[in-house]
């Protein structure tokens, strides 16, 4: 790829705040940055269980604060892999997040019928990574799935996701209509709706989405991943989709957040398609403050402050993490060309 040479300027810079270095790191991740040369089949096959009585569940997958720990690392490098292996280093290790005999759920993006370099989708080389080292902390099973948006077997063929985590020993889950149970999310705004059932049933989650532009949200990140859980028809919850997207991640809480920020689409998502619209970053943005890590990617790729995006100030309202990222612990890595 063509390596973008640095704008000279006229006149010494002035001095970079903590914020604005922050956010000037992740922008120019990966100095290799150039262009990379439907919710109608889930509602249409989703089946309301009327055979269960509603259920109750709201469960966190959270893991104990640690100050000596960052609360949020971005790495940047060639490998995706390695990308993983060194935010997990930074954060204390995959054993601090995963226990022996835990069933843990990779949750990444797999909702669109697109190849990787679409951007579309999860790298997935960090989703098969993640789970390579889920089994390496004892892991008992590794279950990878989503709620896809256009069919299922193409979305995670296409993407390359389903056979990258087999590989690694992963449990590939499509969503069965059948294991959809009717949930009371105990939200403002969703209350009972279908859950795919491994996410009622995992003792870790671990939420890998990939940043996008998104036509109604300005983005989607972290939060807006957890729609991946839900069956039904999600088209409805866009009247509202800021409060949704609170509800959401106060029900999921997740034990880990990876934002896979390897290529970027920047523009006329969340489909994608066009690759004039991709950015390669090679960048992976991990912590434990999912309002944080949402807050930090939103405005170094596009530019967004909170009042642009409701949710996080509602999350952060509602106690889900911090909107201040600049005031968190970070950890900022270059790994080396040849890693």
């Amino acid at each position: 790829m063509p390596h973008p040479r640095p704008t000279p300027e006229s006149s010494p810079a002035a001095p970079l705040n903590r914020r604005e270095a922050l956010i000037r790191i992740l922008q120019l991740a990966g100095l290799s940055a150039g262009t990379a040369a439907a919710g109608y089949w889930l509602s249409a096959h989703s089946v309301r269980p009327a055979e269960q009585l509603l259920v109750a569940v709201r469960r966190s997958h959270t893991v104990a604060a640690n100050p000596a720990l960052p609360d949020l690392t971005v790495i940047s490098g060639n490998s995706p892999r390695a990308l993983v292996q060194h935010a997990l280093q930074e954060l204390g290790g995959i054993q601090r997040f995963i226990s022996r005999a835990d069933v843990v759920i990779v949750k990444p993006n797999i909702a669109w019928d697109r190849t990787a370099e679409q951007a579309a989708n999860t790298n997935p080389e960090v989703v098969a990574e993640m789970v390579r080292q889920c089994w390496s902390a004892g892991a008992t099973k590794v279950i990878v799935t989503d709620v896809s948006c256009n069919d299922p077997r193409r979305c995670f063929q296409r993407s390359g996701i389903a056979e990258a985590a087999r590989l690694e020993g992963a449990e590939i889950l499509l969503p069965d209509p059948a294991k959809f149970r009717e949930v009371n999310l105990g939200g403002d705004i969703l209350q009972e709706w279908p859950v795919f059932q491994p996410f009622l049933e995992a003792d870790k989650i671990i939420n890998i989405p990939i940043a996008k532009h998104h036509s109604l949200t300005g983005t989607t990140l972290g939060m807006k991943n957890w729609y991946g859980i839900l069956g039904g028809q999600r088209h409805r919850l866009h009247q509202r989709i800021h409060e949704s997207l609170v509800d959401l991640a106060d029900f999921v809480r997740p034990t880990l957040t990876l934002i896979d920020s390897y290529r970027v689409l920047v523009r006329n998502g969340p489909t994608g398609g066009n690759l004039e619209d991709v950015l390669l970053k090679k960048t992976l943005v991990a912590g434990t403050d999912p309002v944080a890590l949402d807050a930090y990617v939103a405005k170094a790729y596009w530019n967004l402050d909170p009042p642009a995006l409701p949710y996080l100030k509602m999350a952060a309202d509602r106690g889900l993490g911090s909107l201040q990222f600049d005031k968190l612990h970070t950890q900022v890595v270059a790994l080396p060309a040849n890693s």
